[in-house]
């Protein structure tokens, strides 16, 4: 079953085009609505398509090439990695530290009952919630802004074309 969904274009990869299942000629699969264009260049068509869509689509494309956009994606990316890896790198190092060393992490802090282990795993939450903290302060300082024009010149061209 195919879905039509306009966000999802696997072919946009051109993983698809190297699948292993020949076609009738010997070539590598490609569906039915996927032809070959202009100097190699390949395009999409589904039945039905009217020219406005398609003119729809290439705005989007002209949009995802952009400079602006390359800039949003970049700068997106360059939090974003950094930030997982170090989150996930100090989580992992809770677990093993949890399960390679259990008396460490049993080890009392002060007169009361907590001890290192619940210490820490609290610490996860308040790393969390600033992560989160860091994430939104980041985005609105840096890319929100650009990402919205894209986002509202994109919805206005796509627009002219409809007329």
């Amino acid at each position: 079953m195919r879905v039509a969904d306009p966000w999802y274009d696997e072919l946009a990869s051109g993983r698809a085009a190297e699948a292993a299942d020949p076609g009738a000629e010997g070539e590598p699969y490609a569906p039915p609505s996927c032809r070959n264009g202009p100097a190699g260049v390949t395009t999409y068509s589904e039945p039905g398509r009217d020219a406005a869509s398609s003119e729809r689509a290439a705005v989007y494309l002209a949009v995802q090439q952009s400079a602006e956009f390359q800039w949003v994606r970049r700068s997106h990316r360059r939090f974003v990695f950094p930030a997982t890896a170090g989150f996930l790198g100090w989580y992992l190092l809770y677990i093993v530290t949890a399960t390679a060393f259990p008396t460490l992490m049993a080890t009392p802090v002060g007169e009361g009952p907590l001890n290192i282990g619940i210490l820490a795993g609290l610490a996860q939450f308040l790393s969390t919630g600033l992560l989160t903290w860091a994430y939104v302060h980041n985005a609105g300082r840096r890319r929100d802004r650009a990402a919205f024009e894209l986002r509202w010149e994109t919805q206005l061209r796509t627009r002219q074309v409809g007329r």
